[in-house]
């Protein structure tokens, strides 16, 4: 039988059911005690260079996924500058309309 909350669709347990406060304690205390027992990676700066250039390698590799990046903050930069040009040649056919009336 499941143990969720009536009409929620979400179980009262497990960690992912907490609030965020009480996951972050436990968390917290999850990467005391790691590096307590010597047990936790501590990445050097070249270590984090490398994964950071391997991060990049991997998702630059994707084309389609670099040209839907390089198209959406276009449409963000050059979306803005163009709304005031569109607005003033709206205005301006709107003008133009009027004068053939």
């Amino acid at each position: 039988m499941s143990t969720k909350n009536p009409g929620s669709g979400t179980s009262k347990r497990g960690f992912a059911s907490m609030d965020e406060e009480r996951q972050r304690e436990i968390a917290s205390e999850g990467g005391r005690a790691a590096h307590a027992s010597g047990h936790a990676h501590q990445f050097t700066s070249e270590e984090a260079r490398r994964a950071g250039q391997k991060g990049g390698e991997a998702v630059s590799s994707n084309r389609e996924h670099m040209a839907a990046i390089g198209r959406k903050g276009g449409e963000a930069s050059h979306g803005r500058r163009n709304e005031g040009a569109q607005q003033a040649k709206g205005g301006r056919q709107e003008q133009k309309n009027e004068e053939e009336d």
